[in-house]
């Protein structure tokens, strides 16, 4: 089983926010949808590219439930991880989100 990763406390992350983490090789993004925390593998299964992690700003990257890859614009659903739009057909991992004593955290289960 692993381990859950601290992503921030809750009053410092705000609705509209993402945050990225990252643990064991493996980058994970955490957004704040209207007060709903939503986690999936910051790559996008077109061409493995980083979502969060290319350094663009979380707003030119989100569009409401959806966040878009900065090199071909795929879209898909931050609530369920859905590729949305090609070039993109596969969906993106999704990973659990909890608040525990005021931390925002997550982890990878894929391997539990």
């Amino acid at each position: 089983m692993s381990d859950w990763l601290d992503v921030a406390p809750e009053e410092e992350f705000g609705i509209g926010q993402a945050r990225l983490v990252h643990a064991d090789g493996l980058d994970i993004a955490v957004f704040n949808l209207n007060g709903n925390y939503y986690a999936l593998e910051d790559r996008c299964t077109h061409e493995d590219a980083p979502l969060l992690g290319c350094g663009l700003p979380v707003e030119d990257l989100m569009e409401g439930d959806q966040i878009i890859c900065p090199r071909h614009g795929a879209h898909f659903c931050i609530r369920t991880g859905a590729a949305l739009t090609p070039p993109a057909y596969e969906d993106m991992t999704c990973f659990p989100v909890r608040v525990e004593n005021g931390m925002v955290q997550t982890r990878d289960d894929r391997w539990d």
